[in-house]
């Protein structure tokens, strides 16, 4: 069979995996990304056990791991600092075979690119067009043409690919709240813990990354398109610089000039992930707010997912008809959960923010992990079961779940 090839728009996090899955395949592929070049300006990000699976599958755990930090505890505090809820790392990793890991993007992002021929790589390439011909899809962008026997939209929430082949559905809608998110200057004596810290109509949380610094975000319920004067970090010092420690020496580790600030949006569960020869991953498919840590974990997902599928038929409308039918209901499911989880923990109104700690602080841990299984216990196609998850399915067939 003669080599096929697949140009990917987008050359974020779901776009690379879906390269390097396809690669790893024989696939001759080609990642058009519109920025001069394949950087990522963003924070940190949380990688759950699912990722760090999907992430086995493209033989770069270990490395992302080495990348990153884990915390041995974190949880969630109410606004005076007391903790509602706690996790152990530890036994996540038992129950599913791997730990929560939290690195910078940047770093993701590269160890994502030095996994793909420098060839394969395509910065400055926008896409204007996209066009089906016979027995191939056209893809018009700055530096020309690709033909291609697949194209994979993973262009994030305002994707072209969308806009082009799914012209009307609904576009992205905003949550409620807007976010700030910011790395701090590695610091003498790093928290022990992580932790979110929820208030009312604000939240505020941190993790561990390497060298002693601290990945942060906070949230407000504000109108779109606002900005704060007189920068968005007085904003923060502002709303936050009074919450309990470690908050206010986070913030004064934070440089001013390196708070990011975006609203909040999701995308409305489309009607297909799939169009002809052509896919959507990630954000342009299912962008969810982030509430879970969940949005490069599906996209890794997504992208292991849709090169298997290859694996079982030659035929790429059949195999991407089999990519929807995986994808599609478990995205939209744990975009749901994410959502409803936001809308609980930006509460404003007394009596709700009463109720809402005292049902985090009487959960048993062991009940939220049991809850998480049906996202954290995602198995990649065709592949075995950890012992961990193994264990947690047989505990819960003992309690009769």
């Amino acid at each position: 069979m003669p080599q096929r090839a697949a140009t990917i728009v987008g050359g974020g996090i779901s776009g690379l995996a879906a390269a390097i899955a396809l690669h790893r395949r024989g696939w001759r592929v080609e990642v058009l990304e519109r920025a001069p070049a394949f950087t990522e300006i963003g924070a940190g990000i949380s990688l759950w056990p699912n990722a760090l699976r999907a992430l086995e599958t493209l033989g770069l755990a270990g490395t992302v791991r080495a990348l990153g930090a884990v915390e041995a505890t974190g949880g969630v505090r109410d606004r005076q600092g007391r903790w509602l809820s706690r996790t152990d790392n530890a036994e996540l990793t038992r129950r599913f075979g791997h730990p929560l890991v939290v690195l910078h993007r940047a770093d993701l992002l590269r160890a994502l690119t030095d996994a793909l021929p420098a060839d394969s790589l395509r910065p400055d390439s926008e896409v204007s067009a996209i066009h089906d011909e016979a027995g191939g899809v056209i893809v018009e962008h700055r530096g020309g043409e690709s033909r291609a026997d697949l194209v994979i939209g993973a262009d994030g929430l305002r994707s072209v690919v969308r806009s082009a082949l799914w012209p009307t559905a609904a576009g992205p809608r905003y949550a409620g709240y807007t976010a700030w998110r910011m790395v701090t200057d590695p610091l003498a004596d790093p928290p022990a813990e992580g932790a979110a810290t929820w208030g009312r109509g604000e939240r505020f949380g941190y993790t561990a990354l390497p060298g002693g610094r601290m990945y942060c975000f906070a949230t407000a319920s504000l109108p779109p398109g606002a900005a704060s004067a007189p920068s968005e970090h007085a904003e923060l010092l502002r709303r936050f610089g009074s919450w309990p420690d470690p908050i206010p020496a986070l913030l004064a580790a934070v440089r001013p000039d390196r708070v990011l600030r975006h609203d909040l949006y999701d995308l409305p569960p489309l009607p297909s992930f799939a169009h002809g020869r052509v896919a959507l991953l990630g954000d342009a498919a299912h962008a969810m707010t982030p509430n879970l840590g969940q949005g490069a974990c599906q996209a890794l997902e997504d992208a292991v997912t849709l090169a298997h599928c290859f694996d079982d038929t030659p035929d790429i409308t059949a195999a991407l008809a089999s990519y929807d039918l995986q994808r599609r209901p478990r995205t939209r499911a744990v975009a749901r959960r994410s959502a409803r989880l936001g809308t609980v923990g930006q509460l404003s109104w007394p009596p709700a923010v009463l109720l809402r700690d005292t049902a985090a602080r009487l959960t048993p841990t062991r009940a939220t992990l049991r809850s998480m299984t049906p996202i954290l216990g995602w198995t990649p196609p065709c592949a075995p079961a950890t012992t961990a998850l193994s264990e947690t399915q047989s505990e819960s067939q003992r309690e009769g779940r």
